[in-house]
């Protein structure tokens, strides 16, 4: 069994260990012959100081003896010193080096001349096989002149001092060299576990744990380091995929075969990307009027994922198989629709009220007040954890790429978080994030943001987006947030806080081919309108949404009209609404006040078959919405708030011909990256209305430099790139979990 330690591994103790054992094992051989050649110098000095001593203790008795001429009287008293275990022998030697007493064990072949010159080499000598001392002492008393002692000491016991010295020496060593081992592995432990924390939580993005620390110098120096490295392998792997060769689908296909190893994609989104419904006894296909599905189904054909979404059609059973599976598109299958069954009064409280008529209200500052209800909130739980385990289901493999669509199952990703913990999960609000206040008035503020929190990316349309996501976490919840890398923290899990600006798919020159010409559009959509040849067309696309403007925008038509006369008769609004939640109270108020304000302005303006609206609320197919796109002469997106909104760049996309004016609204997340369309106001009437006028008296020069470069700006920042920015940071973090993953492995242990 594999446990995470955290401790230093034994092969690394080792490391501080054995060099410290070889430092002291040489330590102990250099030592021991400088202890024993000191402890010899020693011995010796003590011991001549010692013969000095006795040699003064005798004076008297010798001097005594040699005044009465019977030296024999020593024999007792030398007798008596040498009972010292260390003092072998004494002999008293006379002036001309004759003995003239001594002991018995006085070695024979020993005579004083000798005695005299190792003494004074202050050495040991071997006499009989045993290692002795040799001192002389003169005898400095009046009648001794000449005479002095030879004191042999016997060296066996310095043998057994230097074994005590040295044993004594290599058990300190050994104690000592204990100690400092344990120590070293004690403080490289402690070191180890430090290290390998921050360098866990470097890898997780929780670099706040990584903050210098004046009890650690040295490691925040190597944590400055390594978040620098890491910082330009993130910027290397990001220029990789955003500069070079065209975002196409086959490059999204190579990217995530390179940079996630064809794991398996999964989508999850409300809204199907296609729709089956009984016309005429007959079941026909619809695309819903969604930028969703124009944004995400690209990538699923490019990646042959599946798509989970709810089955809204009144003819979806009957197209799927037995696991509610269908392949798409239906004539060259490219991906997996899974469809999902809700029942009516779940689709009420969930769709109708959770989330269109109190969270779409919510995030949109669009004056309509959100409603939200106890019974909406299950319905919405209930459905997000019908989606959940849906995506669950699915999964083959532990940790797949999971991306969740929109506001609708804001619950989804801790709910898939739970089951599936590898999974890499991307959600992406597809709608403006309101200010933290603005948020505050949802009771189940604080679920909703958990919620999010389970996926390990969350991505909106643009940086103000994400300043509100993130102010409003730190407001309502408690995390660590790091701004500086866009990363919130929350029950032990980073979650990178990023914009990824939506696009669509760029037409590709044998898709181009296809289309009808300029010319043959603008006739035709005027000749069915019943408009001549030079009629001026301003197109609106939407669905009837509050949120689109299309109010605001039918008024500054009129204020157009009024001021410029001449166009009256010259100049129409073909407006397309797509009918949308006409259960809702609010959108079925909204539509009544537009059918009304459009009879109003056609009413006003009335004169010789003159129609200056003509509004069709209506779903239009992909073909009809080309034509309409390249048959106008101006595009008209006055969102008073929205995400980002894909008609003006499926416009972009559409004028080959690079003329036609676009008027956006300030509003649409798409004019931070649109400059060159005309950006207005739409709550200023009169400012739309100028930029209309400007529009249909700009020069044809102007009007196709700009186009010109709209043109570049959508086709390098096309679907492809959008999704390839998004999988391509979920790389980048299932890298870093990898190398999480080996710090984990290395710092493991059997037990």
């Amino acid at each position: 069994m594999k446990r995470l330690n955290l401790y230093l591994p034994i092969r690394l103790q080792l490391r501080f260990v054995v060099p410290l054992i070889l430092v002291m094992t040489i330590t102990a051989l250099f030592s021991i012959p400088l202890i024993d050649s000191l402890t010899m110098r020693w011995v010796l000095r003590d011991l001549g100081m010692r013969a000095s001593l006795v040699t003064t203790t005798l004076s008297d008795s010798i001097d005594e003896a040699l005044r009465s001429k019977d030296p024999q009287s020593l024999q007792p008293l030398f007798q008596r010193a040498i009972r010292d275990e260390k003092l072998m022998a004494i002999a008293l030697c006379g002036a001309d080096g004759s003995v003239l007493q001594k002991t018995p064990e006085f070695p024979p072949e020993l005579r004083c001349a000798d005695a005299n010159a190792a003494s004074r080499l202050d050495s040991s000598i071997t006499l009989q096989g045993r290692a002795m001392h040799v001192a002389t002492r003169s005898v400095e008393e009046e009648n001794t002149r000449g005479i002095h002692l030879v004191l042999l000491h016997d060296l066996g016991f310095q043998e057994q001092r230097s074994r005590d010295t040295r044993n004594y020496l290599l058990s300190v060593l050994a104690v000592l060299g204990a100690v400092i081992s344990a120590t070293t592995v004690l403080i490289a432990n402690l070191s180890w576990r430090s290290w390998v924390s921050g360098v866990k939580s470097l890898l997780r993005g929780e670099e706040g744990s990584l903050a210098p620390q004046p009890s650690s110098p040295e490691f925040s120096q190597v944590a400055d380091e390594l978040r620098r490295r890491l910082r330009q392998l993130e910027d290397e792997h990001r220029r990789a995929h955003t500069t070079g060769q065209e975002w196409d689908a086959a490059r999204l296909k190579s990217m995530l075969k390179s940079d996630l190893r064809d794991e398996q994609l999964i989508v999850a989104s409300n809204r199907e990307p296609s729709v089956h419904v009984r016309r005429a006894g007959k079941i026909v296909t619809m695309r819903p009027a969604s930028g969703l599905v124009t944004a995400v189904e690209p990538i699923l054909r490019a990646c042959s994922g599946t798509w989970i979404a709810h089955g809204s059609g009144d003819a979806d059973r009957d197209t799927v198989d037995s696991r509610d599976h269908i392949l798409l598109p239906e004539h060259q299958p490219a991906y997996t629709l899974r469809r999902l069954w809700i029942d009516r009064i779940d689709e009420a409280g969930y769709y109708y009220g959770f989330a269109n008529g109190g969270l779409w209200p919510l995030c949109h500052i669009a004056h309509v007040r959100p409603t939200f209800r106890e019974a909406d909130w299950e319905c919405y739980r209930r459905v997000n954890e019908k989606f959940a385990a849906a995506v669950i289901a699915e999964a083959r493999i532990k940790d797949p790429l999971i991306l969740i669509q929109d506001y609708h199952l804001a619950l989804a990703p801790r709910m898939i978080r739970e089951k599936l913990p590898d999974a890499t999960i991307i959600s992406f609000w597809h709608i403006p994030w309101p200010n933290p206040e603005s948020f505050g008035i949802c009771p189940w503020r604080e679920e909703l943001l958990d919620g999010m929190l389970g996926s390990t990316i969350i991505g909106f349309h643009t940086r103000f987006h994400c300043k509100n996501f993130m102010e409003t976490v730190d407001r309502y919840l408690e995390t660590r947030i790091e701004q500086e890398h866009s990363t919130i923290s929350f029950r032990g899990q980073p979650t990178l806080i990023e914009s990824y600006p939506i696009s669509i798919h760029w037409p590709s020159e044998r898709e181009r081919a296809a289309w009808p010409t300029i010319a043959k559009c603008r006739r035709d959509v005027r000749q069915r309108l019943g408009l001549d040849a030079q009629h001026l067309i301003a197109l609106g696309l939407d669905r009837f949404d509050y949120t689109k403007g299309i109010t605001e925008r039918m008024q500054a038509l009129r204020s157009l009209l009024e001021q410029q006369p001449q166009l009256v008769g010259r100049l129409s609004l073909v407006q397309i609404a797509a009918p949308t939640r006409e259960e809702l109270d609010e959108y079925q108020a909204f539509r009544v006040e537009i059918e009304q304000l459009a009879a109003q302005i056609n009413a006003r303006f009335a004169r010789d078959g003159y129609r200056a609206i003509y509004l069709f609320t209506e779903h239009k197919g992909a073909e009809e919405v080309q034509e309409l796109y390249r048959a106008a002469d101006i595009c008209l997106v006055t969102s008073i708030h929205d995400g980002m909104n894909l008609v003006c760049k499926e416009f972009i996309a559409a004028r080959d011909d690079e003329d036609g004016v676009l008027i956006l609204s300030q509003f649409a997340g798409a004019s931070r990256e649109l400059s060159e369309a005309l950006h207005v106001n739409p709550y200023h009437i009169e400012e739309t209305a100028q930029a209309m006028l400007r529009a249909l008296n700009m020069p044809i020069a102007e009007r196709r430099e700009r186009m010109q470069s709209l043109r570049s700006t959508v086709r390098e920042y096309n679907v492809y790139r959008w999704a390839g920015a998004m999988l391509g940071d979920a790389a980048r973090l299932r890298l870093k979990d990898r190398v999480q993953a080996r710090v984990r492995a290395y710092g493991s242990v059997d037990a």
